[in-house]
Parts: structure tokens; C-alpha cells; sequence
């Protein structure tokens, strides 16, 4: 099964070098088809003529789409609808230049949520690789309707160096461009298809609700992390774990899969989805090491028994059908406990179940040594 890997990346002792751009980019910018606007000294790209990190599949209905085109009638339809938003996905290239302007077209004209910005719902994230080696953020582009264009970055520094940008976290783009100066110049990222993707399933939570932009979520900083392509399945309210899910992740070929599904399903649907849902990915891929996270902690649970007694009980289910899978033989299991994900501050949620930037920083601070560990 083909998937779109990250195109990237470059170590930092390459990165220090004067010739960067000659060694990752020594095409010529014309290489790359731009078009360019009456009036405006900008050339813009395509994305689609880029490197897009975040999909697990090139047979889809909508470019950014998630999920296959073959998924459409087969999952639920709040799932199929939910894959076409834009989470995980990123889009790396290496420029030249002194400004970076984005062209987004989105799918949906609801930009917001009540409890999620604008920026994170449907904004763009732009990272740059620093002359260290590490990812710095340097601009978020902030939507106003649902075809917007916006500078994100008006006074780089001069040389050329790869940048990373994040689509929109819960909904989808048509368009995607990015606008440089006539004079910038402009190239695909290297290419390492030897590293295979983290394959993230879950709810809201991976999904990125509710981070403040799309960098934010904790597929994205796991990902800038690893130095590590991610690929970002969660679905907002409807990561249950279904057999029909289980086949498509089955198709893909992860270095790891990772989860998450516990805030989406009670103790007895625990019960009854777990166990296939593994043994499906382990028919597979006898060898691929699968990462089972519980639920993290309501933060209101300290007040509220009903929601201390919801995280209880389907973690006991979901326990349970560890150790059972591990009766049964299967290997490469590891479980994490989600007591940890958050603090008990409850300074790390919008609602008391969505973390903020603050709980996904929280929540990669605890998955990345575990994936570095199992990856090993």
C-alpha cells in the first residue's frame, strides 16, 4: 500500500552547511509550475506540486482527503465527512526567500468552533528548520472566510532553509498555495522514504481539538520530535474502534501504531471492539509495534464522580483485553496509562476533556520517549 511519507529532512550538520540550497534544491525554481496574479510581484505554487506529509493514501476523492476514496460508503458517514478535514497534514519544501504568503481555500465556511479558535479549526502553521537543526515556529495564518491569503512571514532571515506548513485541523482545503518574491527560489525536500510514518488513531483529542493552530496538536510536535512523518487519524467524537477502520489502518505500513480511542467508547464497547481491532493490525503486520493509550483524566472528575467513574471504568475494560491479547500470544503490545497524559492542576483543558496547547505538550511530553523507546 502506497503512502505519502514526509518529504524531508535534512540533519542539522547538513543544515549548517553554506551550500544548503545547493544540495537539497539544485533545480531550477522553474522547475516547480507557479502562476502569478495582475499586480502582484508574487509567484505562487501549487502545494499539490510539493511534498504533503499526512496521508496514508493516493487513491482519494479530494486531493487533502484522509481517508481513501474507497472508504466513502464503507465507514460511517460522520467518519467519511470528518476525513475530510486536513489534520496532521503539512507540506514541506525548501526556499529562498525573504517573505512566505499562503493561499488557502477551505471546504467548509464554519471557521471556528465555540471552544476551538479560528486558527486552529482552519488556519494555517508555518515552521522553519533553525540553523540549530530544530523547528521553530515562525507565523499562523489566520482565516476571515473561506478563501483567504495572508503573509506569514514579511522579514526571513537571508539563505535558504526547508519550512514545514500545517493545514487546517478540522476542516478541509481545495487550495493550497504558497507565494514567494519573482527573485526566491524554490524545491521539493529531499526525499527519505525509508522512515515510515506513526499512524495515530483516535477521537477529537487527535484529531488536535483543541489546540490554538495546527503545530499545536500532538501528532504535529510528536512528529517535529521524531524527525518523523505522522499520519493523523483521529475523528472527532467517532474514533470507535470499528472493524471497518481496523481494515484501512491494516492496509497502511507504519513504523508504529498508536491508539487513542478510549474517550470515544464505554467499557462495554471496550469490551467488545479492542481485541478485533488489534488482531486485525497484527495479521498484517506480525512485527509492527502497536501502542494501546488509555483515556486521559477529565479535569473536572475531581468534582464530578460521574466522569471520574467514566475514566475507571472503560480503563478496566480496555486493561482487561491487554492482558487478555497477551494471553493469547500476541506481542509487541505496549499499554500506557492515561492518569498521566494530563496534570491534576486541570490548568491543561479548554472543557475539562480537550486539551489546550499546554495538555498537548503534556501529552507529547509522555508519548514521544514511549514511541523512541518501542521504535528501537
Amino acid at each position: 500500500m502506497k503512502y505519502l511519507a514526509s518529504r524531508r529532512l535534512f540533519l542539522a550538520a547538513v543544515l549548517a552547511l553554506p551550500a544548503l540550497f545547493d544540495v537539497a534544491a539544485a533545480a531550477e525554481p522553474t522547475a516547480i509550475p507557479f502562476t502569478t496574479l495582475p499586480g502582484k510581484p508574487l509567484r505562487w505554487y501549487d502545494a499539490k506540486n510539493l511534498d504533503l506529509e499526512g496521508q496514508g493514501w493516493t487513491e482519494v476523492k479530494s486531493f487533502f482527503d484522509r481517508l481513501p476514496a474507497k472508504a466513502e460508503g464503507v465507514v460511517r458517514e460522520p467518519v467519511w465527512n470528518l476525513s475530510q478535514s486536513s489534520a496532521g497534514h503539512c507540506v514541506h519544501f525548501v526556499a529562498d526567500t525573504p517573505s512566505i504568503d499562503v493561499h488557502w481555500k477551505l471546504r467548509k465556511p464554519s471557521l471556528a468552533m465555540p471552544h476551538m479558535a479560528a486558527t486552529g479549526v482552519s488556519g494555517v502553521d508555518l515552521y522553519g528548520r533553525a540553523a540549530d537543526g530544530t523547528w521553530r515556529w515562525i507565523g499562523c495564518g489566520r482565516p476571515s472566510d473561506i478563501d483567504n491569503r495572508a503573509r506569514i512571514a514579511g522579514e526571513l532571515p537571508p539563505g535558504s532553509r526547508e519550512y514545514r506548513l500545517y493545514l487546517p485541523l478540522y476542516n478541509g482545503v481545495d487550495v493550497v498555495e504558497i507565494g514567494l518574491p519573482e527573485t526566491a527560489k524554490i524545491a521539493r525536500t529531499t526525499v527519505d522514504l525509508k522512515k515510515k510514518p506513526v499512524v495515530f488513531y483516535g477521537t477529537s483529542i487527535m484529531q488536535g481539538a483543541c489546540a490554538s493552530r495546527p503545530g499545536m496538536a500532538q501528532s504535529s510536535i510528536i512528529g517535529r520530535r521524531l524527525e518523523r512523518p505522522i499520519i493523523n487519524l483521529g475523528f472527532s467524537g467517532n474514533g470507535k474502534m470499528e472493524i471497518e477502520m481496523a481494515q484501512l489502518l491494516a492496509e497502511l505500513d507504519p513504523a508504529v501504531y498508536v491508539l487513542d480511542c478510549l474517550p470515544n467508547v464505554d467499557a462495554s464497547e471496550t469490551k467488545v471492539r479492542t481485541a478485533p481491532l488489534v488482531r486485525e493490525l497484527r495479521k498484517a503486520h506480525p512485527e509492527t509495534p502497536i501502542i494501546l493509550v488509555e483515556d486521559r483524566s477529565y479535569a473536572d472528575s475531581y468534582w464530578t464522580p460521574s466522569r471520574k467513574d467514566r475514566n475507571e471504568s472503560s480503563r478496566r475494560a480496555y486493561k482487561l483485553q491487554y492482558e487478555k491479547l497477551l494471553s493469547e500470544g500476541v506481542t509487541g503490545l505496549t499499554y500506557v496509562e492515561g492518569n498521566q497524559l494530563l496534570r491534576e492542576d486541570g490548568e491543561d483543558t479548554v472543557d475539562g476533556s480537550h486539551p489546550t496547547d499546554l495538555g498537548f505538550m503534556r501529552y507529547a511530553d509522555i508519548l514521544t520517549p514511549i514511541i523512541q523507546k518501542v521504535l528501537k
